[in-house]
C-alpha cells in the first residue's frame, strides 16, 4: 500500500516537472488575460476598417457583406438543394421545409470526394466536377425534371454585391484551383451545369459556410446572430447594423457580416504573439503570408505546429532522448485529431504513447507526459484566441443595441469544437473571463453548414416574395412625369372652375376669394391680437408691429388644448371656449380693456363675403362641431364675445392658415405671393387677377384666392390614380368622400396591414420602403398642384419667365426628411418657366393673421381719409 502512494507521489511530481520545463520551453504561447483583451481591443479596430469603405481595401479582416439581411423566422417553406463545397468532401443536399408541422425539416444528403487534382487543378474541372456530382444527386433522388432553388455553401473569401453573386478573393485551407479567383463562381457553377445539359438548376443564394451554420442554428433559436466555424478553418460572422456598413447603401435594418477572420494578422499586426513554430507553418504552406490567425489556431495546423515543437525538442535533447526518426520529420505525419486523442482525460496518456510509437519513436513515461503537455498548450491558446475575437464581436452586438447586458446565442460547427474533448469547455471559459457583461448561448450545428444554405435559399425566396408583394402593391403609387403633367392639367381645369361664376358651385376646389387685396408694404403699425385655430391646439396672440427704418414685429403667445368633446359637440360651446381662453390670455398680458382688433385665422374651408365675415362650408381635421356649417365663423365668434360680457374687440379679419403664411412670408420677403401648408393637411393660396375672379365685382388688381386644395379629386378626376389604400384611408376618415388629395401618411399603416404586418412591426427596411414611396408620391402631387398655380400666374401676367417665392409651413413640409426635396424637383421639372423659391415661415400663420389684421386696418383707414 505504502509502496503504490509512494509510485503515485513520484508520478505526481515527475509530471508535474514535465509540466513546469513544457509551460517555459513554451512561454510564448502562454497568453494571458491581459494579452487576450488586447488582441480584443486589435480586432475590434480591423472589424472598424472592414466596416470601412476609406479603409476597406487595405483591411486585412475584409468584413464582407453577404446580403443576408434577415435569420429564419420560422414560416419558411419549400424543397431546396444544398451544395456544401469547402474541405475535403463534398456534400449535396435536398432539404425540404414545411413551416405547418413545427418547422419540420426533412434532409437527404450524399457526399462526394474532391480529389487533390480537382481541387488543385483548374476552375473548369473543379466546377465540371461539382455539376456533374449535382447531376448524379438528381438523379439518385428522381428530381432532374424539376428546376428546384439551390443554395450554394462555398467556404471561402467571396466579395457579393448580392446574394447570388459571389467573387472569389482568394483560396483558403488546401484549394488552389487556377483561373477562379477574381470570377463570380455563380456564373463559373451555371457555366457548367449549361454545358452538361441535361438537368436545371436556380441558384438562389451563396452562403459562406459560417453564413450557414448561423442560418441552421437560426431556424432553432431565433436569438441565433451569430456564426462560428472551429475546424479545418476558422471563421465568424455576425448581424451587423446596416448603418455601420460603408460598403452597402441604407440605413435600416441588418445584414449578416462575414468576418473573414482567419486573415486577422497579416498586416503584421499579431508579430508579437506569434513564434518561430507558427513562421515556419507559414513558410511550408500553400499561401505564405495569408490567413496567419487561422494557421494559429485551425484544425488544419494543429497537428503540425505540434509536430514542428516536438522535432526542434527532440533535437535539443528535451524529448525522445535526443532521437528523431523519419516519420517524425515528415510533414502532415501527426494529425489534428491525434492531438485530440492526446488530450483525452482517461487513456490521453496511453493514446500517446501509441501515437508516438507509431512515429518510431520509443517514448518514456516522462515523453509521453511532455508531449501531452504541448498538446494542451497548443490547442488552449487556439481556445483562446477565438475567444477573444469572438469577444470583440459579442462586445459590437452589445454596443449596437445599446444594452448593458448582452443575450445572444452563437450557432457552432467545426470538427475541433466538437471532436478535441477540452475544446469548448476552455473556450467557453476564457470567453466568460473576457466579456462578463455577456450571456451566451452556444447551440451546435447538428447539420453542417449544408442545411444553412438551404434556409439562406429559404429566408431568400420568403423575402423575394414578400419583396414581389410590396413591389406589386406599390407600384400604384409609383408616378411617372407624364401622370404628373397631367395631374397638374387636371388641377389648372379645377383652378378655372373654381373661379368661373357659371362652375364656381359644382367646382371642388372651391377657390374662394379672401378679400386679402395687398402684401403687406412696411407701413404697418400697431398692437393685434390674433387667434389661429387649426388643430387640436388654439392659439391666441398679441402682435406688435412697429414700422419706420427698423421694421419689428413682437410676439406673445400662449397655447390651449381643445379637447375632443369640444371639437365634436355644440359651435356654442365651441366658440364659447374660444372666448374663454381669450378671456385668460388678456389677463394674462394685462390688456384686457381698449377695444384691439383681431385677426382670426381659422383654417378650415370658408366662403368670404368680406375680409371680416367667414361661411364655413365644411369641417376638416377632425371637427365636427354643430350649428357652424353655413354660418359666419366672425359673427359666431362677436356673438360668444357679447355673451362673456367681459370686453369688446374688433373683428378685422378672418384668413386661412395658407393665407396668414403668404403673408407671414411676404413681410420678409416682397415677392412672395404664393402660400402653401403641407401639415396635418394641405392647402394653397395665391394673389389672383380681380379680371378672372368672376364671383366678385371689379377688374382692378388682385386678391389672394385660398384653393382650398385639399378637396382636389372629390368628384373623381383622381379616380384613376387613387389606390385602394387611399379608399381605405377615405373610407375610415371623419369625412368620408372629401379632402381625398389629403396628404398624410395614413396609408403607410394600411398597406403594411394588408401585407400582414401590424403597425408595430419593426421589419424596418419594409417600413421604410413603404413610408419612402407614400411619402414621395405626397411630395409629387404636391409639385404637380404648386406648378399649376405658379404658371397660372406667368400666363395671367403674359409672361415668359416668371421668378416667384412660395410662402411654407406644415410638420410634412418641415419635418420630413426628403419631401421638401422631392416636391421643389417636380415644381423645376412641370414648370420649367418658373423660377420658384421656397420660404419656411417661421412663426406660423398667427403671424399672418395680424399682418392681414393690421393692412385692414390701413387700407380702411386709407379709405376713411
Amino acid at each position: 500500500m505504502i509502496a503504490a502512494q509512494l509510485l503515485a507521489y513520484y508520478f505526481t511530481e515527475l509530471k508535474d516537472d514535465q509540466v513546469k520545463k513544457i509551460d517555459k520551453y513554451l512561454y510564448a504561447m502562454r497568453l494571458s488575460d491581459e494579452t487576450l483583451l488586447d488582441i480584443m481591443t486589435r480586432f475590434k479596430r480591423e472589424m472598424k476598417n472592414g466596416l470601412s469603405r476609406d479603409y476597406n481595401p487595405t483591411a486585412t479582416v475584409k468584413m464582407l457583406p453577404t446580403f443576408v439581411r434577415s435569420i429564419p423566422d420560422g414560416s419558411e417553406k419549400g424543397d431546396f438543394i444544398a451544395l456544401d463545397l469547402g474541405g475535403s468532401s463534398f456534400r449535396i443536399l435536398r432539404v425540404q421545409v414545411n413551416h405547418e408541422q413545427n418547422q419540420n425539416v426533412h434532409m437527404e444528403s450524399e457526399i462526394y470526394d474532391t480529389p487533390e487534382n480537382i481541387v488543385h487543378g483548374s476552375g473548369s474541372q473543379l466546377f465540371d466536377h461539382v455539376a456533374e456530382c449535382l447531376g448524379d444527386f438528381m438523379e439518385k433522388k428522381k428530381i432532374k425534371d424539376k428546376k428546384l432553388p439551390v443554395g450554394f455553401t462555398f467556404s471561402f473569401p467571396c466579395r457579393q454585391s448580392k446574394i447570388d453573386e459571389a467573387v472569389l478573393i482568394t483560396w483558403t485551407k488546401k484549394f488552389k484551383a487556377s483561373g477562379v479567383e477574381g470570377m463570380d463562381v455563380v456564373k463559373l457553377l451555371n457555366k457548367a451545369i449549361k454545358k452538361r445539359g441535361d438537368y436545371d438548376a436556380n441558384i438562389v443564394a451563396v452562403v459562406n459556410d459560417t453564413v450557414g451554420t448561423m442560418m441552421t442554428c437560426g431556424y432553432d433559436d431565433q436569438q441565433c446572430e451569430v456564426g462560428l466555424i472551429i475546424g479545418t478553418g476558422t471563421n465568424a460572422c455576425y448581424m451587423e447594423e446596416l448603418r455601420h456598413i460603408d460598403l452597402v447603401e441604407g440605413d435600416e435594418g441588418r445584414m449578416c457580416i462575414n468576418t473573414e477572420w482567419g486573415a486577422f494578422g497579416d498586416d503584421g499586426s499579431l508579430e508579437d504573439i506569434r513564434t518561430e513554430f507558427d513562421r515556419e507553418i507559414d513558410r511550408g504552406s500553400l499561401n505564405p503570408g495569408k490567413q496567419l490567425f487561422e494557421k494559429m489556431v485551425s484544425g488544419m495546423y494543429l497537428g503540425e505546429l505540434v509536430r514542428l515543437i516536438l522535432v526542434k525538442m527532440a533535437k535539443e535533447g528535451l524529448l525522445f532522448e535526443g532521437r528523431i526518426t523519419p516519420e517524425l520529420l515528415t510533414r502532415g505525419k501527426l494529425m489534428t485529431s491525434d492531438v485530440s486523442a492526446i488530450e483525452r482525460n482517461k487513456e490521453g496518456l496511453h493514446n500517446a504513447k501509441g501515437i508516438l510509437t507509431r512515429l518510431g519513436v520509443e517514448p518514456s513515461d516522462d515523453d509521453c507526459v511532455s508531449v501531452q503537455h504541448v498538446c494542451t498548450i497548443v490547442s488552449f491558446r487556439s481556445a483562446n484566441l477565438v475567444a477573444a475575437t469572438l469577444g470583440a464581436i459579442l462586445n459590437r452586438l452589445r454596443d449596437n443595441k445599446g444594452t448593458p447586458r448582452l443575450r445572444t446565442t452563437v450557432g457552432v460547427d467545426g470538427s475541433l469544437y466538437k471532436t478535441h474533448p477540452q475544446y469548448s469547455r476552455r473556450f467557453h471559459k476564457t470567453l466568460r473571463r473576457l466579456v462578463p457583461d455577456s450571456d451566451v448561448r452556444f447551440l451546435l450545428s447538428e447539420s453542417g453548414s449544408g442545411k444553412g444554405a438551404a434556409m439562406v435559399t429559404a429566408v431568400a425566396y420568403r423575402l423575394a416574395e414578400q419583396h414581389r408583394q410590396i413591389e406589386e402593391t406599390l407600384a400604384h403609387f409609383r408616378l411617372t412625369k407624364d401622370m404628373l403633367l397631367e395631374v397638374k392639367k387636371r388641377m389648372r381645369a379645377e383652378m378655372d372652375m373654381g373661379l368661373r361664376k357659371q362652375t364656381h358651385e359644382k367646382a371642388v376646389v372651391k377657390m374662394l376669394p379672401s378679400f386679402v387685396r395687398s402684401t403687406p408694404d412696411g407701413t404697418e403699425h400697431g398692437d393685434f391680437l390674433a387667434l389661429d385655430l387649426g388643430g387640436t391646439n388654439f392659439r391666441v396672440l398679441l402682435v406688435k408691429i412697429r414700422s419706420g427704418k427698423k421694421r419689428t414685429v413682437e410676439m406673445h403667445n400662449k397655447i390651449y388644448a381643445i379637447p375632443i368633446e369640444i371639437m365634436q359637440g355644440t359651435g356654442e360651446e365651441l366658440f364659447d371656449h374660444i372666448v374663454s381662453c381669450i378671456s385668460d390670455f388678456l389677463d394674462y398680458m394685462g390688456i384686457k380693456g381698449p377695444r384691439m382688433p383681431l385677426g382670426f385665422t381659422f383654417s378650415f374651408p370658408c366662403k368670404q363675403t368680406s375680409l371680416d365675415a367667414g361661411i364655413l362650408i365644411t369641417w376638416t381635421k377632425g371637427f365636427k362641431a354643430t350649428d357652424c356649417v353655413g354660418n359666419d365663423v366672425a359673427t359666431l365668434l362677436r356673438d360668444a364675445i357679447k355673451r362673456r360680457e367681459e370686453f369688446d374687440l374688433d373683428v378685422v379679419a378672418v384668413v386661412n392658415d395658407t393665407v396668414g403664411t403668404m403673408m407671414t412670408c411676404a413681410y420678409e420677403e416682397p415677392t412672395c405671393e404664393v402660400g402653401l401648408i403641407v401639415g396635418t393637411g394641405s392647402n394653397a393660396c395665391y394673389m389672383e387677377e380681380m379680371k378672372n375672379i368672376e364671383m366678385l365685382e371689379g377688374d382692378q388688381g388682385r386678391m389672394c384666392i385660398n384653393m382650398e386644395w385639399g378637396a382636389f379629386g372629390d368628384n373623381g378626376c383622381l379616380d384613376d390614380i387613387r389606390t385602394v389604400y387611399d379608399r381605405l384611408v377615405d373610407e375610415y376618415s371623419l369625412n368620408a368622400g372629401k379632402q381625398s388629395d389629403r396628404l398624410a401618411l395614413l396609408q403607410v399603416r394600411a398597406i403594411l396591414q394588408q401585407l400582414g404586418l401590424n403597425s408595430t412591426c419593426d421589419d424596418s427596411i419594409l417600413v421604410k420602403t413603404v413610408c419612402g414611396v407614400v411619402s414621395r408620391r405626397a411630395a409629387q402631387l404636391c409639385g404637380a398642384g404648386m406648378a399649376a398655380v405658379v404658371d397660372k400666374i406667368r400666363e395671367n401676367r403674359g409672361l415668359d419667365h416668371l421668378s416667384v417665392t412660395v410662402g411654407v409651413d406644415g410638420t410634412l413640409y418641415k419635418l420630413h426628411p426628403h419631401f421638401s426635396r422631392i416636391m421643389h424637383q417636380t415644381v423645376k421639372e412641370l414648370s420649367p418657366k418658373c423660377n420658384v423659391s421656397f420660404l419656411l415661415s417661421e412663426d406660423g400663420s398667427g403671424k399672418g393673421a395680424a399682418l392681414i389684421t393690421a393692412v385692414g386696418v390701413r387700407l380702411r383707414e386709407e379709405a376713411s381719409s
